[in-house]
Parts: C-alpha cells; sequence; structure tokens
C-alpha cells in the first residue's frame, strides 16, 4: 500500500515516513499541501497523512480540496497535528478527515490508527 505523507516539520516527516516504512508501506513525501495535492492527483495513495499546520495552504483547506475533487474523494486522510484542543477533532472530521493522529507520535497508537483506517 502507498502512503502519502504531507508534513513540512522534516524530523516529523523522517519519523512517520520511518516507521511507516518499517511497517512495509512504500511512502511519498510532500512538504506543501500544493505539492501533496498533486502528487495524490498523480499517484492516487491509499492513504494521506495532512498535518494541518503547513505552509501556504493548511491541511483542512487541502484535505476539502481533495474530498471535493472526483479525482481523489476517495483516498483515505489522517490528520497530524499538534492540537488537541476541544473542538478540533470535530474541525478536522468536517474537513473530511477520517480521522486524527495527535504529535508527537506515538508508534502504537500511530501504525493502529493507520492500519484501521486502510482497513476500511
Amino acid at each position: 500500500m502507498k502512503i502519502l505523507v504531507i508534513e513540512d516539520n522534516p524530523l516529523n516527516m523522517k519519523l512517520a515516513s520511518d516507521v511507516l516504512r518499517r511497517e512495509g508501506y512504500a511512502v511519498l513525501q510532500a512538504t506543501d499541501a500544493d505539492h501533496g495535492i498533486n502528487i495524490a492527483i498523480q499517484e492516487q495513495p491509499d492513504l494521506i497523512l495532512m498535518d494541518i499546520q503547513l505552509p501556504g495552504m493548511d491541511g483542512l483547506t487541502a484535505t476539502r480540496f481533495l474530498k471535493g475533487s472526483e479525482n481523489t474523494k476517495h483516498i483515505k486522510i489522517i490528520a497530524l497535528t499538534a492540537f488537541a484542543m476541544k473542538g478540533d477533532e470535530e474541525r478536522m472530521i468536517e474537513a473530511g478527515c477520517n480521522a486524527y493522529v495527535s504529535k508527537p507520535i506515538r508508534y502504537k497508537e500511530f501504525i493502529a490508527t493507520v492500519k484501521s483506517i486502510l482497513k476500511e
């Protein structure tokens, strides 16, 4: 399975990508929403891990765009966020995210969420 990680922080990108590769997933990478959207359209990944705070277009706007497009609406999206305030999960789900994982990433929870969403 192919997973696209859209994350602007190099350390978070490396951690998420390394964990996913260790689990046997093919990993694609983008450091901003525009590049991520282009990769999603071209590569049709099975899942996108979307940072919410991105330079330029934010992750929720990018998610709404992807979910609004016939070519990409089927792709599952997990929000990666440092936000864990009341109401944040609802905002992410309303934007089209299938789930969210808070940062810093906790290995077991992260992989469990990825596997669960890919099975849906």
